[in-house]
Formats: structure tokens, C-alpha cells, sequence
């Protein structure tokens, strides 16, 4: 015998009546009342918002946390706003044959151009001539921090793509523009696939002279003094497969303006790209000693970056370094600068007053017992 199921809601019928029209109204009354009370509440919100940032942007030159947050409130929006206009640029490029391996370099580029002069961020970069003396290459970096975006728009060169982690590829937005800008996402958990990859990617490498940018470290090190985690042999690997030669590129420490908890502040990166390092005549039994010879050139560079910042181009602290960009630096004539940036300026001025010498200007490395780079001490 079988046992019928009722359902639990009831079915329209003879014996339904339908609801009265007073209680439509006042359904409609409800709805009403809820959407004027949001739709207040959203521009109070965004006039709190706006003005709430306006007060941020005043008094930030006094703080050091707020100039933190302002920074990086300003970063990422313009990494939102870049990651839109990417995915723009990468549909109408991509149907120009001859632009279509520079859509990297067009979003990099327009990323640094808005958001260097908002957070008050310059570059000094030197060999960028080597990118063009070497096409196809594996271009590798050092990675420190999620700001190495900032960097990779001022020097990310033309006709080049970026190998990143999988897990970019469902970020919101920048995954989009990635996929789309023919970024290559590798599964490092995956050793096999990652292989496949490597096989596929130097034979594209080839045959469009497309260089691929790589960060061998794997994953940012956040380091706080000059120095580099040891490197994976995945590029390396790849380059000696695809016969291209690896372009070293240093990004100095930049620790005394970045950290991703608490500081974000003004001033000068300096980048080097090095010369390119041939792979001919190279084997897979290579990779190892090409991982380590790439990666003790680099580490020198970068260890000699920092001894060039403490000496003669900088006597000891930077006078330039000590004055706020940004905007930051267009409200600290109003507001001042609070007190640990006063300190910073007084350290500055008794460090040169400690190392000029008498009569001199102060302008030049030779008024501190010092030379510039290249020069002999007389």
C-alpha cells in the first residue's frame, strides 16, 4: 500500500481567497519607505566616505599610520582602476596583431604614471637598454612586497609576458586582465603540469620573440634588510629549454618606505637591469649552477645598492628622501609634518653637519671624504 505525500504549502483553489488590496498597499508603502531610507543612507555614506577621506588626506602628514593607510588606500585603488582599464586595452589590442604582445607594457605603464605621483614614489633605473639588446628572455626579479607592482610598471618591458602562481588567475579583476594580457599561471604544486608548461612556453617564446618575466624567489620575501631567498630552478630551466638568455633586473631594499603592516612612505627606488646572461650550450645540468651564478650577481647588486644609499650620493640620509610627495607632500606645508618626520630632518641636518667638510658646499660626494661610483680617491 502506498503512501501519498502532501506538501506542507497550500495550492490555489476554490477555497483560496485572494489577498485584499489593502494589503498590497500597504506592501508597497513598506518597499517605498525602505528604498528612500537606503538610498539615504547611501549618500550619506558616500559624503561620509568622501568627506572622511578628505580629513585622512589633511592630516596624514602628521602621522606616519595614517600616511599608511592613505598610501594603500590609494594603491589599490589604482590597482582597481588598472585592472579595468587592462581588461579594456587587452580586448581592443588584442585584435591588432602588431600590439598585441605590448598590452603588458601599455597597462604597467598607465598603473605607475597614476598611482608613482599620488603615493609619492620615484624611480632611478639604469641598463633598461638590455631588455632590447635581448628578445626572447626569461627577465627575473627579485620579489619583496605586493608594491613590486609599482615597480613592474615603470620597467616591465615591451613584447613580454608574467608567470605567476595559479591562484592570480581567479583574483577579481587582476585575474581577468592577466588572462586575458596572456600571463602564463603555473601549479607549483603540480610538477608534471609545470613541465608540460615550461616545454609550451619556450617554444611561444620563440616563435613570437616574447620575453617572460619570472620571480624566482616563488614568493615574496619581505625582507627588511638587503637580501634575496633562495631561488627556484624553474626559470633557469626554462631558458636553457628555450635557448633565450636570462636577464637579470634588481629592485633595491626598499624596506625604509614599505612594509605591509605599518609604513608607506615617500621617496627614491633605484632599479637595475644587469646584462643579459647567454644559455647556449647549456643543459638541464646547468640549471643549478646558472640558478646560483644568476642569483649571487643579483644579490651583489642588491647589497651594493645599499652601500651606495648610506654613502657619498646620500651623506648617510638623504635630505631629498626627507621631504613628503604625493599627496601627502601638497598638505604637509599646511598641516606640518609631526614630529617623527621633524626628527627625520634633524637627523639629516646633523648628519651632514657631522660629515661635510669646512668650506664646502654640501652638494657634492667630494665634500664628505666621499666619491661617487667610478671616481678614485685623490
Amino acid at each position: 500500500m502506498t503512501q501519498s505525500t502532501t506538501t506542507a504549502f497550500p495550492t490555489r483553489g476554490k477555497n483560496t481567497h485572494p489577498l485584499p488590496k489593502s494589503f498590497h498597499l500597504f506592501i508597497h508603502f513598506i518597499t517605498s519607505i525602505f528604498g528612500t531610507i537606503m538610498a539615504i543612507l547611501s549618500k550619506s555614506f558616500s559624503t561620509l566616505t568622501a568627506g572622511a577621506f578628505f580629513v585622512l588626506v589633511l592630516i596624514s602628514p602628521r602621522s606616519q599610520r595614517l600616511r599608511f593607510y592613505l598610501n594603500t588606500a590609494i594603491y589599490i585603488a589604482g590597482l582597481g582602476i588598472c585592472s579595468v582599464w587592462g581588461i579594456v586595452v587587452s580586448l581592443l589590442l588584442s585584435v591588432v596583431p602588431s600590439q598585441r604582445l605590448n598590452i603588458n607594457k601599455v597597462v604597467a605603464r598607465s598603473f605607475w604614471r597614476l598611482t608613482s605621483p599620488l603615493v609619492g614614489i620615484n624611480f632611478v633605473v639604469e641598463g633598461e637598454h638590455h631588455f632590447a639588446q635581448a628578445r626572447p628572455a626569461v627577465v627575473v626579479g627579485n620579489h619583496q612586497t605586493a608594491m613590486d607592482i609599482l615597480y613592474l610598471g615603470r620597467i616591465f618591458p615591451a613584447h613580454a609576458s608574467i608567470m605567476a602562481k595559479k591562484e592570480l588567475q581567479f583574483a577579481p579583476l587582476l585575474g581577468q586582465f592577466m588572462s586575458l594580457s596572456g600571463a602564463v599561471f603555473i601549479d607549483r604544486k603540480n610538477l608534471k603540469d609545470s613541465i608540460k608548461a615550461f616545454r609550451h612556453v619556450g617554444q611561444i617564446m620563440n616563435r613570437k620573440k616574447l620575453s617572460l618575466w619570472i620571480f624566482p624567489e616563488g614568493t615574496r620575501s619581505g625582507l627588511a634588510t638587503p637580501d634575496l631567498l633562495p631561488f627556484k630552478k624553474g626559470a633557469f630551466h626554462l631558458a636553457i629549454q628555450a635557448g633565450v638568455p636570462v636577464v637579470p633586473v634588481v629592485c633595491e631594499n626598499y624596506n625604509r618606505l614599505f612594509d605591509s603592516k605599518s609604513r608607506f612612505e615617500s621617496g627614491t627606488i633605484k632599479i637595475k637591469v644587469l646584462q643579459p646572461i647567454p644559455t647556449k650550450h647549456l643543459t638541464a645540468d646547468d640549471a643549478a649552477q646558472l640558478t646560483d651564478k644568476v642569483r649571487n650577481l643579483m644579490l651583489d647588486e642588491l647589497n651594493k645598492m645599499d652601500q651606495e644609499r648610506q654613502r657619498a650620493d646620500t651623506a648617510g640620509v638623504d635630505t631629498k628622501e626627507a621631504k613628503m610627495r604625493g599627496i601627502c607632500g601638497m598638505f604637509s606645508g599646511l598641516v606640518g609634518t609631526g614630529k617623527s618626520f621633524r626628527s627625520l630632518n634633524s637627523l639629516v641636518d646633523a648628519k651632514e653637519k657631522e660629515l661635510r667638510l669646512k668650506g664646502t658646499s654640501g652638494e657634492n660626494p667630494q665634500d664628505y671624504h666621499l666619491v661617487s661610483e667610478g671616481q678614485k680617491e685623490k
